[in-house]
């Protein structure tokens, strides 16, 4: 693949492919090879050491792990929290659904367009991260569950750009070779969040410790980290798309900015040209509605499956000890094997990200369904459920979790240089709307159950054995029909500039409205409910 230039991008639509398939020849060459050291702009800048780039993607794990420790402390600590705060149900429902889902989605996108733009991405990364923090602080100093709310809704705001400008930071840092393994590395810290979180519910829960105190912990340490993350990484220079810019509406979105850059002008074709861009892609939304499916059920995993566990056996008093060391050694192993897997699979490379993660959850349902009725497999007998429980959990994450990393490099290979970010987050907000309604819709189904009934584990139960499974396969279907899109995509086959039809925008915007009307409907419907319940 030659180096990109801002030249005449006039091309008839035959040059378009054979240029193209230079961009898919390149990803299964080797980045070490000088003639395919393009990947920088024009702009010159020294190469980055292995143990700068090694430091930089460090910090930028610590941000996410710290993120999603926080998340995952919440469901760790469910009843405690529930109790301390005199919640229902539907309340916890909306701490972990819409309440932060919404902040997340709507303020993801402008906060990652003004990072393109503005070439800030560190600045804004660190800025976020420091906003998010606090809010983590006050959450530990919530008495009630406006004020938890309040705080949550706040945190989201600032954890809302932290996926898609480290995802874009990462895919600038290294050399396209080693892209899917270093977003893998990045993405270890979902499991470690996970893991450190069910060890910290353990130990708080044998000496009594309040939830909060695990709030106000991770506050502090954020607050640290935001200050770190600003002294130590520096703006990366911006790598060109896989994609060829002959298909672009405006060729400056794979090129890095200059002055002239910085004009409002600019800054409106650049935001038109990004949205025409993903608009055209035949593979985009496609990718997005299905890696919303898989992390719905990943979602209601997550949330749901830490307390339906233990209330299921209550003679463990290590099995949330347990399920935390397992899903952060067989979650991490996963997710940095599904890396190396795409590292090493040659041409194919571009797809593999979608095979693994649609074959592998198909397979992980099985297992999650075995996990829901492990008791009931082992006749009733408790230390033989857990034993079940321990297998078949090891082998739903490493058949499951292969996929993060890779599926990360990918969008981030198809996506435009110079808005990566934006588009990015586009993404995320839409995975994000998704896949926050499942702890929403499991609030409200829940909501006339005591928590402490046999009736409310045994409906979480259904629930659990019917949603995961579900979302797997939809997800996994998606994908597999996806790969052929995808290929269109890279080989820069998409709609032509101008060729869209009417149609095509129609269902883009009916997507829209009808998502927008039934998160809004959801959210107000919970808001309602808690507040005539409270």
């Amino acid at each position: 693949m030659e180096a990109y230039e801002e030249k005449d991008v006039s091309h008839e639509h035959g040059d378009v492919k054979k240029l193209a398939v230079a961009n898919i020849d390149s990803l299964s060459a080797d980045a070490n090879d000088p003639t395919n050291q393009q990947n920088y702009h024009k702009s010159k800048r020294p190469v980055l050491t292995v143990i700068y780039v090694s430091l930089s993607i460090f910090i930028l794990f610590l941000n996410y792990f710290l993120a999603q420790y926080d998340k995952f402390v919440l469901s760790y600590f469910q009843n405690d929290v529930i109790n301390s705060l005199n919640l229902t149900s539907t309340d916890y429902g909306v701490l972990s659904g819409y309440a932060t889902g919404i902040a997340y989605a709507l303020l993801a996108i402008p906060v990652a367009f003004v990072a393109d733009y503005a070439d800030a991405r560190v600045w804004v990364l660190s800025v976020a991260a420091l906003w998010w923090s606090l809010c983590v602080l006050f959450q530990g100093l919530s008495h009630n569950f406006w004020q938890i709310l309040l705080a949550r809704i706040g945190m989201g705001i600032g954890q809302a750009p932290v996926e898609a400008l480290s995802i874009s930071i990462i895919s600038d840092l290294v050399e396209p070779r080693w892209l899917f393994l270093s977003e893998s590395l990045f993405y270890v810290g979902v499991y470690l969040g996970e893991a450190v979180s069910g060890q910290i519910a353990t130990a708080f829960d044998a000496t009594g410790t309040p939830w909060n105190k695990a709030m106000i912990a991770i506050g502090i340490a954020g607050i640290v980290l935001a200050v770190l993350t600003r002294i130590v990484l520096r703006e990366p220079a911006r790598r060109v798309s896989v994609m060829a810019p002959v298909q672009s509406s405006d060729p400056s979105i794979f090129v890095g900015g200059s002055q002239s850059n910085r004009k409002v002008a600019h800054a409106k074709r650049q935001f038109l040209a990004s949205v025409s861009q993903i608009v055209r892609m035949r593979s985009f939304w496609i990718l997005a509605l299905s890696s919303g499916a898989r992390q719905f059920s990943g979602n209601v995993f997550g949330w749901y499956m830490p307390g339906y566990l233990t209330s299921l056996y209550p003679s463990e008093p290590d099995l949330l000890s347990n399920y935390g060391i397992i899903v952060g050694a067989v979650g991490s192993v996963a997710v940095v094997v599904g890396g190396i897997i795409c590292t090493s699979a040659g041409k194919p490379r571009a797809t593999m990200p979608l095979y693994i993660t649609a074959v592998g959850g198909m397979i992980s349902a099985a297992f999650v369904v075995v996990m829901v009725f492990s008791l009931d497999l082992a006749g009733g007998d408790q230390d033989r459920g857990v034993q079940i429980l321990y297998g078949v959990m090891s082998a739903a994450y490493i058949t499951a979790e292969l996929w993060l990393g890779a599926y990360a490099s990918l969008l981030a290979m198809l996506l435009p240089a110079r808005t990566k970010t934006f588009c990015l987050a586009i993404y995320t907000s839409t995975i994000i709307l998704i896949y926050s309604s499942a702890p929403q819709i499991i609030g409200l189904a829940l909501q006339n159950y005591d928590i402490n009934s046999e009736a409310y584990i045994e409906k979480t139960r259904d629930i659990l054995a019917i949603l995961i499974p579900v979302g797997y396969w939809v997800a996994g279907v998606g994908l597999l029909l996806c790969v052929s899109k995808v290929k269109a995509d890279i080989a820069g086959d998409m709609v032509e500039v101008g060729h869209v039809t009417r149609l095509r925008k129609g269902a883009f915007i009916g997507f829209w409205l009808a998502f927008g009307a039934l998160t809004i409907a959801l959210f107000v419907t919970s808001l309602v409910i808690a507040s005539l319940v409270g």
